[in-house]
């Protein structure tokens, strides 16, 4: 038997044990999330769900396509509740493959601004981050940066650093200058970036930082939870890499930077929907809010929720306000642009 074959089978045989034994306890007392953090990131804000509701929370972890190809094949059997992921392409994807089913969180509406949430309430976002341009302090001046289109500009040849195309980062990202400069301008960014690039895209976003770092590049493309993460790292030899790095917000005089978000949806056939919706108002509380952004240098989606110190010390910024569902919808066009340009 393949592995994830095992997987859903012993899970589904678990849960119909426990259903059959328990009725009351297995549709009244548990939730159970699928989800590409890992566990011991998010396993504080379960358990203060938990002693605040009595319903037990389990969660299991994968990487993001898995999350998807384990609930098409465990269908309408899956023992899943939850989804936990990051970035609207992939809520987007799992809505579109009938994966989600809307739901009205009590403290959703009003509280999360449209942009950041489905517009039928398949999905919510829970935090955001910046898509950032991060640069080197001693080669660059922040005079010289200012939008994303800029950095495809042959005066920046050799200066970037960036991973590849098969990234959904970076295809949510060129999704959204699809949306603001159209594709033909979208496409003509891509192959300026892939002209300007200091090596061949390699690695994560921690890698584009850590070897703009050391000095390789003058610019990186990363998301800037990243950089917080860096900044209060235990390892001073983490924190001592980036102190000739500084982060830039662009596209400030037109329609703001690039965010994305940390976002949760309930699954189509979820066996316990009122919990998976108590814990979906949980994490959209201002307990929750706190937690997400604290734990993982991201920003609320909430108005009024404090910012974390490190964001806070990086100063406002505008944010670009455009629909992530309609970012989330041009992932394939993105994709296929990547794949024009010859942005491996």
């Amino acid at each position: 038997m393949q592995p994830l074959t095992r997987f859903v089978f012993t899970f589904f045989v678990l849960h119909l044990m426990l259903a059959t034994a328990f009725p009351a306890l297995a549709q009244e007392a548990m939730v159970n999330i699928y989800s590409d953090a890992q566990e011991p990131l998010v396993r504080p804000i379960l358990n203060d769900f938990e002693k605040a509701t009595g319903i037990r929370v389990n969660m299991v972890t994968a990487e993001k396509g898995m999350l998807l190809t384990r609930l098409e094949q465990e269908g309408d059997l899956t023992p899943a509740d939850m989804v936990l992921t990051v970035d609207v392409g992939n809520l987007w994807r799992a809505k579109s493959k009938g994966l989600l089913q809307p739901v009205s969180p009590s403290n959703a509406q009003d509280q999360i601004p449209a942009h950041l949430r489905d517009p039928q309430g398949y999905w919510y976002g829970m935090t955001t981050r910046v898509r950032a341009i991060f640069y080197r302090t001693d080669k660059v001046k922040p005079e010289e940066l200012s939008t994303y289109e800029d950095l495809a500009d042959p005066k920046w040849k050799g200066a970037l650093l960036v991973r590849s195309s098969d990234n959904v980062y970076n295809q949510s990202l060129l999704a959204s200058i699809i949306l603001a400069d159209g594709e033909e301008k979208a496409l003509a960014w891509a192959k300026g970036i892939v002209a300007n690039l200091a090596r061949a895209p390699q690695g994560a976003d921690e890698d584009q930082l850590k070897a703009l770092g050391a000095g390789e590049g003058k610019i990186a493309i990363a998301n800037s939870y990243y950089f917080g993460k860096f900044l209060n790292s235990p390892n001073p030899q983490e924190r001592a890499l980036l102190k000739d790095v500084a982060i830039f917000f662009p596209n400030q005089q037109d329609r703001g930077a690039h965010i994305n978000i940390r976002g949760a949806g309930v699954t189509k056939y979820a066996p316990h929907k009122e919990n998976a919706v108590k814990l979906l108002e949980f994490f959209l509380s201002d307990a929750g809010q706190r937690f997400f952004a604290e734990s993982n240098y991201e920003y609320p989606v909430k108005e009024g929720v404090k910012v974390p110190e490190t964001l806070a010390s990086w100063g406002a910024f505008k944010a670009d306000t455009v629909a992530l569902e309609k970012v989330g919808a041009l992932n394939a066009d993105a994709v296929r642009l990547f794949n024009d340009a010859g942005w491996k």
